[in-house]
């Protein structure tokens, strides 16, 4: 992995998110989309027939190939403990997306096994490498908000049954709101006021049952195996103290999606579903102001932590994918017991990402 040289990527698993992926990853000059596999061969196909050179193996076949260094691992989270150990033991890299395996037990497996291997992992979310986390971890590395005391996370759905055509891994393990959209967020409060410690969770469900809105299946029942509403409490070790509430339950909230305080100041941080958005600061002798982007990948997509990955870098990899799974899997837990639980991992919050315009990241 190293600057002026194109990295082969080879992807399994062509679902929805694969295009976002593609969009970035295309036009990019260090990597080139080498091979595709999906459980469906006819999708894995059509994915090939539009891109230049691309090949459309079996998942075995793709793994087993020399030729392809990295393995854009884009299936359910049920899989991506199989499919990033297997191929971690042909000696590739592995960027997954989010979460970076459905149990923390398998995620350990995964770093232990790459760092016996020799090779890297990287995990989603890379929303946090654009210009709206950023911006807003920039201003609080710049003491604009002076010491950080508190943070608050908020994402409330009704669930995505109403719009996604295939829902049943949103309900099983691996799944639920704090692990499909959690990672957005605790991964930003991990930015923003570094790793966490000990965590305190309380959560719920509110029916046993889903009905699928859209495509073929509308109208078929998803049992829920899940608890599908969660709010917690993080204890970072910089002594800051963070809520997140992440909910199925719902329908919708006025609140930040991520607000952060400090003694002197306060930061609304946009969305960190998407990679921009207005950041927003206020101080002790100033009202509401919008801050200019300052820091990020700007204009990016999905795709631009793998890109990031293998131009040598490391500000969305394995480490911090793992924290984060721990943080999630702890509060998870603790919601259980009622126990307060505390973290055996931590992450050196990454470096910050300089601005950098997408005809710069393009060549990373």
């Amino acid at each position: 992995m190293s600057r002026g040289t194109v990295t082969d990527v080879g992807i399994v698993g062509l679902g929805v998110i694969s295009r976002q992926y593609l969009d970035t990853l295309l036009p990019a000059s260090s990597v080139r989309i080498a091979a595709v596999a999906d459980l469906d061969p006819a999708r894995a196909a059509a994915a090939a027939e539009g891109i230049p050179g691309c090949r459309a193996l079996t998942t075995a076949e793709l793994l087993e190939d020399r030729s392809i260094r990295t393995v854009l691992n884009l299936t359910i989270p049920a899989a991506h403990a199989e499919v990033a150990l297997a191929a971690i033991a042909h000696g590739k890299d592995v960027y997954g997306e989010k979460p970076l395996a459905a149990t923390f037990a398998d995620a350990l497996r995964i770093t232990d096994a790459a760092t016996a291997a020799g090779v890297h992992v990287g995990g989603a979310p890379d929303t946090v490498l654009g210009t709206g986390v950023q911006t807003a971890r920039a201003a609080i590395d710049d003491g604009r908000i002076g010491r950080p005391v508190s943070a608050s996370a908020m994402w409330i759905s009704a669930g995505h049954e109403s719009w996604h055509p295939q829902p049943d891994f949103y309900y099983r393990e691996g799944g639920g709101p704090l692990l499909d959209m959690g990672p957005y967020y605790v991964t930003s409060l991990v930015q923003l006021l570094g790793p966490v410690s000990a965590v305190s969770g309380a959560s719920s469900r509110s029916r046993d049952e889903r009905v699928i809105g859209s495509g073929p299946r509308a109208g078929e029942g998803v049992p829920v195996e899940v608890d599908t509403h969660l709010t917690g409490i993080l204890h970072h070790a910089s002594g800051a103290i963070s809520t997140v509430t992440m909910s199925f339950d719902g329908v919708r909230s006025t609140a930040a999606p991520i607000e952060v305080h400090g003694v002197d100041g306060s930061l609304l941080v946009p969305d960190p579903n998407h990679f921009d958005g207005d950041v927003q600061l206020h101080t002790r002798d100033a009202s509401w102001e919008t801050l200019e982007p300052s820091a990020g990948y700007v204009d990016s997509g999905r795709g631009i932590g793998l890109l990031d990955l293998v131009a040598g870098g490391s500000r969305a990899s394995g480490a911090m994918a793992l924290h984060v799974l721990e943080i999630m899997t702890a509060l998870a837990a603790s919601a259980a017991s009622g126990v307060r639980e505390s973290l055996t991992t931590t992450v050196e919050r990454p470096s910050l990402v300089p601005l950098t315009p997408a005809e710069h990241w393009r060549r990373l």
